[in-house]
């Protein structure tokens, strides 16, 4: 059976992210998150850098992913499964706006995996979409970059892990974040590795 590993990487920062506005991924990255993207990107002729060799990069359709694969020197694929939760009314709008104005449908939202109050996509949803599209790169062998939200990437650790719903929201993703997973049959192992600069 042969083993694939999965490398996803959360987009870089946008001016939207950093005013935590729902969806804020479809925007352009902003000066800050296109110098931190570019400073991850391989400075060395071997083309190997943070990641490693990539044999094929996914993207989310978003923008901002699509600019920070380019921005690591990357050749990414368009994979619907990897935009970003889909939120419905809130899209576009601050969290702490919204918090203020519906502050019951916020909490459910938080704490309800089934909730959808903002008439877009649950968490059970997404779990359910990202999901799918991990159970199909079991499978795949070799190694696969993924460049999404950190949303996705953190319905794609409660998945893979077989770890419940709830757990969801304690899973915090920052912007560049790298994440490997070693895939082989329907199992996952997550991978935490120091920098090579300082392993023994």
């Amino acid at each position: 059976m042969t083993a694939t590993s999965l490398l996803l990487v959360a987009h870089a920062h946008t001016a939207a992210i950093r005013r935590a506005v729902f969806g804020g991924g479809a925007e352009p990255l902003d000066e800050g998150g296109s110098r931190a993207a570019l400073a991850l990107a391989p400075a060395s002729p071997d083309g190997r850098g943070l990641l490693g060799r990539i044999d094929v990069c996914l993207s989310t359709p978003a923008v901002a992913g699509l600019q920070t694969a380019y921005a690591l020197g990357l050749q990414p694929t368009l994979e619907p499964a990897l935009a970003d939760c889909d939120y419905g009314r809130w899209t576009g709008q601050p969290l702490d706006e919204v918090a203020d104005w519906e502050p019951d449908a916020v909490r459910s939202w938080l704490t309800e995996p089934d909730a959808a109050p903002h008439g877009g996509e649950s968490v059970s949803a997404l779990l359910h979409r990202v999901g799918g599209w991990l159970d199909g790169q079991a499978d795949r062998g070799g190694r696969i970059g993924a460049v999404t939200h950190p949303v996705v990437i953190r319905a794609v650790l409660v998945r893979a892990l077989r770890l419940p719903p709830t757990v969801f929201w304690q899973l915090d993703v920052a912007p560049l974040a790298v994440v490997r997973l070693t895939g082989r049959g329907s199992r996952w192992q997550l991978h935490l590795t120091a920098p090579a600069a300082t392993t023994s």
